[in-house]
């Protein structure tokens, strides 16, 4: 029997798989005609001569004749065999499908059109693989030279070959014989396509997918006669109609409804979709067939007419149609969004509104990237987009998130209306009814609510129509109208039960998108570019995850292309998203800022003035003169509706901040994204980016400007979580505690790394030259003056306020780092020390030797060379000692400021740690102090340091002698500074002009840090070089007429310096070895002109 053939079947199977092979074509496509993709053996310059030979002669090759001209094939014949024999079989697949189709003989009208369309795309696209002869020939010419015999299916495929080298005439000559069936299909359509294929204008005047025009009828089932043609893509009949009337163009001269369905159909544009981006310039390829036709001039006029009335009218008509869907969708949406229970009667809605949205979307897509020269370019254009897309994926939404509701309603609507009345419509003799019966079957697995799968329901109902459609057919269902009616309806009500995502996809996927990336992307900057769509943005990275539904498993190569593609256009949304929603925030915080700035005492000194002004009734400034507001004068509005910068930069962040509400997350590819991610990790950048360093200029924000801003910033920050669920606490707490480590968490800078780069590069080093002097006074650095105008002032940078906020921005961890950057570089100076120490230590052991001789030493010194060195080298010791001193003072009060619970115990236990018990105890409770900012009499970082010096090769007795015979360097080469006239002592500073008051720190601390890495007595070796030094300097007095007399007092004032700042030297130890007289005569002389007044 007729329904034994099982057609149903075969044209389920047969559509599947010619989507396959059409993927798979288009495919090999791209890949022979892309110069990235393209097969290496297809380049290789060796096998040229035999690709041209096989091309020539294909299919008729003489693989034995003409060796010479395949020797490349016969020489890779495995490696050729193997690359080609994918692509050889994938062609053998177009010819099995041509068979199926030509064998097949139904009439069933949408599954049959779609077969026609799909062989017909199938065939073209072959036709435009440039290199099909190439491939089949290589393999077949490996095939025999491997078997010695070519492939059985080689002159059947070498034949199809030939006969589409024309496509469209040899497929006019196929089809010739169906021409009836298949206009009877299309016929079929002119009550369909013309009904759907109205202007704006009819479409706003009917009211179409208002839910609020007829609010009587709000709660009634969305229903009609025909239910699948309400939501059936525009793009597929025009291809139906376009393509079914090429096959079989007969019936337009014969037939003047087939004409005038024609004409409708070239009327709609000019480019129709074969398969990807793989497209159909229809009027260009009617023409060229026509051409060469007889009878059909009166045709080709109809066609050039139709051409000329898409260029003028096309664009507009579907600009209007565009405008009208995004008042419509978002209408839809705010209904539905309000009263979900509304999905169920009027599901059909939904569906109708994204199968409409979608065809203006596709139209848009293949006209923009294949745009013909227009005068009006614009209609081609749409920068409001991402507002269709958008509502598109509103209603997406909606249906998933209240699919119970959809399921319930309809589940009730099958049990209690559709099952009564089919079982009344049914009413034919038993031994007609084989397939009809097996349809009432779904009522009991309603009843008893079980999982509901009706794809068995909707397979008979295809094999029904399959029966009855074809000829002599016993029960034509053109006589029982009332059935269709029925089945169409019911059939409906079963997908809005188990197949609601596969409605979704039939009706509303964009994977479009992803073989026309440059359009994609070019529609993304446009629609950002406008303020009002930058709340729908999000719309274009969540299209992404439409893309995954696309692939075939005929074609994984290209499932692995598209998913990168996809990805890479996702990310760079996402990212150009969050980016422009951090600029916003970052401007709103430079505002704030600046706000704030206006009231710091600094911005105060002008009102004062003016209030001095008006107490001493000076003259005022001139009237034409502006006046600086105020303060809060920004907060003074005559007009509310004049929007000021800070209202337009919250319209920009609330719109931006809106598009985040789409979706939490989403799927692409198998790969879970977060938008919110993408933002965050663009918020974090915002930090280092507020430095504003400058490696090149050496330009830098002040820290306590960066501090003021990181705290607008982080208030701004908590204000976003008003707009955007955004874990702000997390975020900043992340954020900052990566700011206080070298890298974060991308590898990029950070402020720690930005700022220590900067103190030691810039004012660090301006220091050691004594361009920036040390100012124990003022507690900061400061810049000297020069001829030329400093890049930067030192006191802006290092004076308490900005230190301690330094330490507030990078914390103990940051400070850590940059402690262990200083010590790099005095290590780096010690290393140079000792090098010169042991250059000269046979004279350094003599003079230590004989320091009370004064003949003696006068006549080592002459011997001795780099005394200007050493003291240059230690004090730049000092210098960085001196900042890093100051830098653990800052860290100390904020410690103590947020956590006093915590240092207040670490300093108790460093002040009863003992050196003399355990040092090893020791150091580790003065790391765990000098860590806390906490002062230590043993700086545990510089002992680490010096120790990682220590080598193999020298032993402890030679580094103890090293050591001290530096003390002796430094000592004897005292008086040299005198020589310096920077050496004169700055009594306002508190220190000398070149810094060389540091050499007490860097004296102290660097001596013991070297005696306790080598275990020995600190206050005795400090004592040996207090005697030394006092001797060598006692000497300066008796050159009554020498030059080095000049700053004496202000050296003697040295070693004062250097007893007060030891914890091992004691004044007693001073006066035993150096007089007190001279100490206080010098402290005269340097404070003899300074006059205090008190008062």
């Amino acid at each position: 029997m007729d329904y034994q053939q099982k057609l149903a079947e075969k044209l389920t199977i047969l559509n599947e798989r010619g989507n396959g092979v059409l993927i798979r074509m288009n495919y090999i496509k791209k890949t022979c005609g892309d110069p990235k993709l393209r097969p290496s053996f297809l380049t290789d310059k060796a096998m040229e001569s035999a690709i041209k030979y096989i091309n020539k002669r294909f299919p008729n090759i003489d693989y034995r004749g003409n060796i010479q001209n395949l020797t490349s094939i016969q020489r890779q014949k495995s490696e050729v065999l193997s690359n080609t024999t994918s692509y050889y079989e994938s062609f053998l697949d177009v010819i099995e499908f041509r068979v199926n189709i030509v064998t097949t003989n139904f009439d069933f009208t949408k599954n049959y059109l779609d077969l026609i369309i799909t062989y017909t795309s199938v065939i073209i696209t072959l036709s435009r693989i440039d290199d099909k002869k190439a491939l089949v020939g290589m393999f077949n010419c490996a095939h025999e030279m491997t078997n010695g015999s070519s492939d059985p299916s080689y002159p059947r495929l070498g034949q199809m070959f030939l006969e589409y080298d024309h496509p469209w005439k040899k497929l006019t000559e196929e089809f010739g014989p169906h021409t009836k069936a298949v206009t009877t299909a299309l016929l079929s359509l002119k009550m369909v396509y013309p009904r759907r294929n109205l202007p704006a204008e009819q479409w706003r005047s009917a009211q179409l997918l208002s839910l609020l025009s007829a609010p009587a009828a709000m709660l009634d089932s969305a229903c009609c006669d025909t239910m699948a043609c309400e939501y059936l893509s525009m793009e597929t009949m025009e291809r139906w109609i376009i393509i079914g009337f090429l096959l079989c163009h007969s019936s337009l001269n014969s037939n003047q409804a087939s004409q005038e369905l024609w004409k409708m159909g070239l009327r709609s544009g000019i480019y129709l979709t074969l398969t990807r981006d793989e497209v159909l310039n229809i009027h260009k390829v009617s023409e060229d067939l026509f051409d060469n036709i007889k009878g059909y001039n009166k045709r080709i006029a109809d066609i050039k007419e139709c051409r000329e009335h898409v260029l003028v009218n096309g664009g507009a008509m579907h600009r209007e149609r565009r405008h009208f869907l995004r008042g419509a969708l978002k209408e839809l949406c705010k209904v539905l969004e309000d009263e979900p229970g509304l999905l169920g009667p009027k599901a059909l809605f939904v569906f109708m509104a994204l199968s409409f949205s979608r065809d203006e979307i596709l139209w848009l897509v293949r006209h923009s990237e294949n745009m013909p020269k227009l005068k009006v370019p614009e209609d081609y254009i749409d920068n409001q987009l991402a507002e269709l897309l958008y509502y598109m994926e509103k209603l997406r939404g909606l249906m998933r998130k209240y699919n119970n509701v959809v399921q319930r309603y309809h589940v009730q609507y099958l049990a209690q209306f559709d099952a009564l009345v089919l079982n009344d419509t049914i009413q034919v003799p038993e031994r007609r009814s084989i397939i009809i019966m097996t349809m009432t079957g779904f009522s009991p697995a309603v009843d008893n609510k079980e999982e509901f799968d009706f794809r068995a329901l909707r397979l008979d109902w295809l094999r029904l129509q399959a029966y009855t459609s074809v000829n002599k057919a016993p029960l034509p269902l053109k006589d029982y109208p009332d059935l269709a009616k029925v089945m169409n309806l019911t059939q409906f009500h079963t997908k809005m039960v188990d197949a609601v995502e596969e409605m979704l996809y039939e009706t509303s996927e964009l994977s479009i998108f992803c073989f026309y990336p440059r359009v994609f992307e070019k529609m993304f900057t446009q629609s950002s570019e406008e303020v009002t769509m930058k709340r729908y943005l999000m719309a274009f990275p969540l299209a992404c995850a439409h893309f995954s539904q696309s692939g075939d498993p005929l074609c994984p190569e290209e499932v692995q292309a598209m998913e990168k593609r996809s990805l890479r256009l996702c990310v760079t949304f996402l990212e150009q998203i969050a980016k422009q929603t951090s600029t916003v925030v970052l401007e709103i915080c430079a505002e704030q800022r600046n706000l704030c700035d206006q009231l710091l005492p600094k911005h105060c000194a002008e009102t004062i003035s003016a209030a001095r002004y008006r107490k001493q009734k000076k003259q005022m400034p001139k009237k034409g003169e502006v006046q600086k507001e105020k303060p809060g004068a920004e907060s003074l509005r005559k007009d509310r509706t004049v929007a000021n910068n800070m209202d337009k930069l919250h319209l920009m962040l609330t719109e931006l901040c809106s598009c985040y509400s789409l979706c939490g997350d989403f799927v692409v590819f198998d790969h879970i994204v977060v938008p919110t991610e993408f933002l965050i990790s663009q918020l974090e950048t915002i930090i280092v980016r507020m430095t504003n360093y400058n490696q090149t200029t050496q330009e830098i924000t002040r820290p306590s400007d960066l501090l003021a801003g990181i705290r607008a910033y982080v208030a701004n920050l908590h204000s976003l979580s008003c707009y955007i669920n955004v874990d702000v606490t997390r975020l900043v707490k992340s954020v900052l505690l990566q700011q206080t480590q070298p890298l974060d968490s991308h590898g990029g800078q950070t402020i720690t790394t930005l700022y220590t780069n900067w103190f030691l590069e810039s004012l660090l080093r301006q220091a050691s030259n004594s361009l920036i002097v040390h100012c124990p006074t003022l507690h900061c650095f400061m810049s000297q003056v020069t001829d030329t105008e400093p890049s930067f002032r030192a006191e802006e940078f290092s004076d308490i306020s900005e230190l301690q906020a330094l330490a507030e921005l990078i914390g103990a961890y940051g400070l850590k780092f940059l402690s262990e950057n200083l010590m790099w570089h005095i290590t780096s100076q010690v290393t140079e020390l000792k090098k010169m120490v042991v250059e000269n230590m046979d004279v350094l052991v003599q003079m230590k030797n004989n320091f009370d001789k004064p003949e003696e030493m006068v006549n080592l010194k002459k011997r001795l060379t780099g005394g200007e060195n050493v003291l240059k080298r230690m004090t730049i010791i000092g210098v960085i000692l001196s900042f890093r001193a100051m830098v653990q003072e800052c860290l100390k009060d904020i410690l103590h400021k947020h956590c006093p619970y915590l240092t207040g115990p670490i300093q108790c236990l460093r002040d009863f740690s003992n050196p003399e018990a355990d040092i090893q105890v020791t150091l580790s409770i003065y790391e765990l102090a000098s860590a806390a900012g906490l002062p230590c009499d043993i700086d545990p970082s510089l002992v680490a340091a010096i120790r990682s010096m220590q080598t193999d090769n020298t032993s402890p007795d030679e580094e103890h002698k090293l050591s001290r015979l530096l003390l002796v360097y430094i000592a004897v080469s005292l008086p040299l500074l005198a020589l310096d006239p920077n050496s004169f002592y700055n009594r306002e500073h508190g220190g000398h002009n070149n810094n060389i008051h540091c050499l007490a720190r860097a004296i102290n601390q660097l001596a013991a840090a070297m005696f306790t890495i080598q275990n020995k007595n600190i206050e005795q070796q400090l004592k040996e070089f207090l005697l030394l030094a006092s001797s060598t300097l006692l000497q300066l007095g008796q050159n009554v007429e020498r030059m080095e007399i000049k700053n004496r007092e202000s050296i003697y004032l040295l070693l004062h310096m250097i007893v007060e700042e030891s914890p091992f030297l004691s004044q007693d130890m001073l006066e035993s070895c150096f007089p007190y007289v001279l100490l206080r005569n010098a402290y005269r002389e340097v404070y003899k002109s300074f006059i205090v007044t008190l008062g």
